[in-house]
């Protein structure tokens, strides 16, 4: 009797590959890496092994040194890897050199964010938003395509526009985007229109790095069930609830997570998705305090709302997943200053976070520590907008102390 078919997708493997060439990038190439391997295992593959190389300037032709490549060669043929991954973007002739040479498939940072983009997409809105993303990826490239999509079998890094690659040219991709980007004006002015009628309302707006609990957040706060999990980008369309906080009503909106190295083409793609953030009242920043790179997490997510032209709004710092954050116990004979990795969340609070945040809270959403707290906060930054803006307003406000009963 023949065995039965496994309908089980088989993950790909797949090597990553970093280089640094200054002093700050050494010293974050390893957790840049891991990141990297993270949104591999968001896309459904396998990080075999990771190769890292100290070069004063990336090669033009091949992106790594001479040497390293034939390392990599070598280790591709004799462990069968379907993919190599890199770090940084690479040009349509890096792409080419690096793929003849390998022998596998090739893909950069932003190929790969691309594709959880397109398989997370679940709304019309947010596939229209990543199928152009694509196609701007895909132009300068598509003299590789027209070979590397010929013998395409599916997988990591080909998903979105698909085999129609194949057929096309240039013109008929420029006539895509010019489609597409003219089908997102129409839906930027219906979203414009959306939000005209909620300006009766304060609106409060969830930013972050990607994967520090946005969704957590929002599901407690407004009783909605936003996905959540432990993958980075597990929510593209922003969702708006309207939440009563006492007797005080407002919007809050859950938004796509930045990331480092974040496409430019996403960036302008997802236009009409950020506009909630444009145009909310208040921002509360949401950070993963158990992260050790949160601090870095926080300058991308600043870096980012300044391009996108966000620079005046109310922003408060919200710590999230306190219940993971770790520390190591200095030893009390070790005479030395306290390190970063020494330091309690008692220590975090008595330094720059309390300086340049009046107020920040930390909370853990996940095991509803510190809720009330951040609920009152809230509250309290809502209510002072809102009588502002209506200052003669009939609500009747609750005794704070008896808001949550």
């Amino acid at each position: 009797m023949p065995e039965p078919i496994s309908t089980k997708k088989i993950k790909e493997r797949a090597i990553l590959i970093g280089i640094a060439t200054t002093r700050e990038e050494r010293g974050k190439l390893q957790e840049h890496l891991n990141e990297l391997a993270f949104l591999l295992d968001t896309a459904g593959g396998i990080t075999v092994k990771q190769f890292t190389q100290i070069l004063p300037i990336r090669d033009s032709r091949t992106f790594v040194g001479s040497g390293k490549l034939a390392e990599i060669k070598n280790f591709v043929t004799n462990n069968e890897i379907d993919m190599a991954i890199f770090d940084d973007e690479l040009s349509p002739s890096q792409i080419r050199n690096i793929e003849k040479d390998l022998q596998c498939k090739i893909l950069d940072r932003n190929n790969l964010i691309l594709d959880i983009f397109a398989s997370r997409a679940r709304t019309s809105h947010a596939k229209t938003q990543v199928e152009l993303a694509q196609y701007e990826y895909l132009l300068p490239r598509l003299t590789r395509m027209w070979t590397h999509l010929s013998k395409q079998k599916g997988g990591i890094g080909l998903k979105g526009p698909g085999e129609k690659e194949i057929e096309t040219d240039r013109r008929i991709i420029r006539e895509r985007i010019a489609l597409l980007k003219t089908k997102l004006e129409e839906i930027d002015r219906q979203k414009t229109t959306q939000r005209k009628h909620r300006k009766s309302l304060i609106r409060v707006a969830l930013v972050g790095y990607t994967n520090t609990g946005k969704s957590t957040i929002m599901n407690l706060i407004s009783k909605s069930d936003v996905l959540e999990e432990n993958k980075l980008f597990a929510t593209l369309d922003t969702t708006v609830r309207k939440v009563v906080i006492g007797n005080l009503p407002f919007l809050l909106s859950d938004t796509v997570g930045f990331i480092r190295k974040l496409p430019h083409s996403l960036i302008e793609s997802f236009k009409s998705t950020l506009d909630e953030v444009r145009e909310a009242d208040i921002l509360l920043h949401v950070v993963d305090i158990s992260h050790p790179e949160f601090e870095d997490h926080i300058r991308v997510v600043r870096q980012t709302l300044a391009e996108i032209g966000v620079i005046d709004k109310p922003v408060y710092m919200v710590f999230n997943k306190i219940d993971a954050y770790s520390f190591l116990e200095k030893d009390p004979y070790d005479l030395g200053p306290l390190t970063k990795a020494n330091y309690s969340l008692d220590d975090l609070k008595a330094t720059w976070m309390a300086r340049d945040h009046d107020p920040c809270i930390f909370i853990s959403a996940k095991q509803k520590q510190n809720i009330d707290s951040f609920k009152m906060l809230l509250y309290n930054k809502v209510k002072e907008l809102h009588l502002k803006r209506w200052p003669y307003d009939n609500l009747l406000y609750k005794d704070p102390e008896d808001m949550f009963t």
